[in-house]
């Protein structure tokens, strides 16, 4: 058993809809988040700079606030550098959202279901989703699509407008009605939070949400690895590169969302500069 808190991170605030499930399904887990809000997007960046993001981050979380196990809570992230981050800290477990999701997605899909992934140009060009279902189930149909617009406009805030209406009909009709797609991945941690916008306007569509479809992955390392919670759950701690007001209200949006308004009370929300490991202020 092990109290200390389970380390998730994302190159912004889409990893928070990663928050949503685990306090649901891991109620008793304390979290340490990070989001490097002054430096997303990181799906058009070079991977040699997401690694090196990436690394700064996981020593922050490993090194600095003594995580008990690391939740990579970005498919960009998760597609070009878990492996290098496993080889970096072979001493606590790593997982992240793309493979334990795409292999549990493929195993309860229909042989011949076309089957849509949206991400970031990073996570497309991978090919991992694909490579991984395709390992599992060869019999699908799997079409994706880079969607670069999205990050930047969610972290903006920009979510129930005419433009955003606009920019997924620009990237998902495609897939809708040329590629005739029945099922959406959504392929980012981002997304989640247009998944309402996107069904009003693919009523039909089935979406997957990947950050759900890894909770048991995430249950079943902790107790392989025997690092359970054995009592109730710890201060929650929120920390960010640059803390934005869309990124509090996030934060605190989950909390309320999950009905868990006493709670609010028990959260840490810092700044920190990665370069120099100093706090920057607060957002209380």
């Amino acid at each position: 058993m092990d109290n200390r808190n389970v380390g998730f991170f994302d190159s912004g605030l889409g990893g928070l809809t990663c928050i949503i499930h685990m306090l649901k399904n891991l109620p008793n887990e304390g979290i340490t988040y990070f989001g490097d809000t002054a430096r997303t997007p990181y799906g058009s960046k070079s991977i040699d700079n997401i690694q090196s993001f990436s690394l700064q981050i996981a020593e922050f979380l490993v090194r600095h606030k003594n995580v008990k196990m690391l939740v990579i809570a970005c498919n960009t992230i998760s597609s070009t550098a878990m492996e290098y981050l496993q080889m970096k800290y072979p001493e606590i477990p790593i997982i992240g959202i793309t493979e334990p999701a795409a292999q549990r997605i493929a195993a309860q899909s229909s042989e011949g279901e076309r089957i849509g992934i949206i991400g970031t140009q990073a996570t497309v060009a991978s090919n991992m989703y694909e490579n991984l279902m395709y390992a599992v189930n060869p019999e699908l149909e799997i079409f994706s699509k880079a969607c670069p617009m999205f990050v930047p406009f969610i972290e903006e805030g920009i979510i129930n407008s005419p433009i955003m209406r606009e920019v997924i009909k620009l990237y998902l009709d495609p897939l809708v009605y040329e590629d005739k797609i029945s099922t959406l991945i959504l392929g980012c941690t981002h997304y989640p939070l247009i998944a309402d916008q996107i069904k009003k306007e693919y009523p039909h569509l089935k979406i997957i949400d990947p950050a759900e479809i890894i909770m048991p992955s995430i249950s079943e390392m902790l107790e392989a690895n025997d690092i359970m919670a054995d009592s109730s759950r710890k201060t929650d701690k929120f920390y960010a590169s640059d803390l934005s007001d869309n990124f509090v209200y996030m934060v605190r949006n989950i909390f309320e969302i999950e009905g868990m308004r006493d709670s609010l009370n028990e959260i840490e929300l810092e700044a920190v500069d990665l370069d120099t490991l100093e706090y920057c202020g607060n957002g209380e």
